[in-house]
C-alpha cells in the first residue's frame, strides 16, 4: 500500500486535513472520508457529470480529479450550497420548474449551472445547454431544467424558450 501523504483543502467552507494515498481521487475523499455524499459516483470516467464539484468556482470532474494536486484549494460539493433548510436559488429554480425527477443527477446540474449564472448571470438558452453538456440526465428532456436555469437569468417578464437537449 501506498505512502499516505497529508493534504489540506477547504471543502465547502471547512478547513480539513487529512493522509490520502496518491491514487485517491476526489471523489473519494469526498465520499469515504468526509462523507460528502452528494457527490455521486457514476460512471468514473468523467462522463455523466454526477460527480462534478467546484474547485475554486469551476467545475471539475471528482472522479477524474487526484486529491493531492488539490492541496489549498476550495472545493464546493452539493452541501455546500442553500442555507440551512434554504435551497439555493438554481434548486429552487429546478423544483419549481418541475425539473427534479430521480435527483442522482441534481448534484451535478446545479454546480454546473451555478457556476455558469456565476461567471454570466444572463446566459443564453445555447450558453446554458452548451454549460450542461457534461451533465448526462436519463429522466428528462432537459427542457425544463434549461428552462429553470434560464429563468434565473432572464430579465423581469421575459420566459426563456423551452425544448432541445443541452
Amino acid at each position: 500500500m501506498a505512502e499516505k501523504i497529508p493534504l489540506s483543502l477547504t471543502v465547502n467552507g471547512t478547513a480539513h486535513t487529512l493522509a490520502v494515498t496518491p491514487e485517491r481521487t476526489l471523489l473519494d475523499v469526498l465520499r469515504e472520508e468526509l462523507r460528502a455524499t452528494g457527490t455521486k459516483r457514476g460512471c468514473d470516467q468523467g462522463s455523466c457529470g454526477a460527480c462534478m464539484v467546484l474547485v475554486d468556482g469551476e467545475p471539475v470532474f471528482s472522479c477524474l480529479s487526484l486529491a493531492l494536486p488539490l492541496r489549498g484549494r476550495d472545493i464546493t460539493t452539493i452541501e455546500g450550497l442553500g442555507a440551512g433548510s434554504e435551497l439555493h436559488p438554481v434548486q429552487q429554480a429546478l423544483v419549481q420548474h418541475g425539473a427534479v425527477q430521480c435527483g442522482f443527477c441534481m448534484p451535478g446540474i446545479v454546480l454546473t449551472a451555478k457556476a455558469l449564472l456565476d461567471a454570466n448571470p444572463h446566459p443564453t438558452v445555447e450558453e446554458i445547454r452548451q454549460a450542461l453538456g457534461s451533465n448526462v440526465c436519463r429522466c428528462s428532456g432537459y427542457a425544463k431544467v434549461v428552462g429553470a436555469i434560464a429563468s434565473l437569468g432572464e430579465p423581469s417578464g421575459q420566459k426563456p424558450p423551452t425544448g432541445g437537449q443541452p
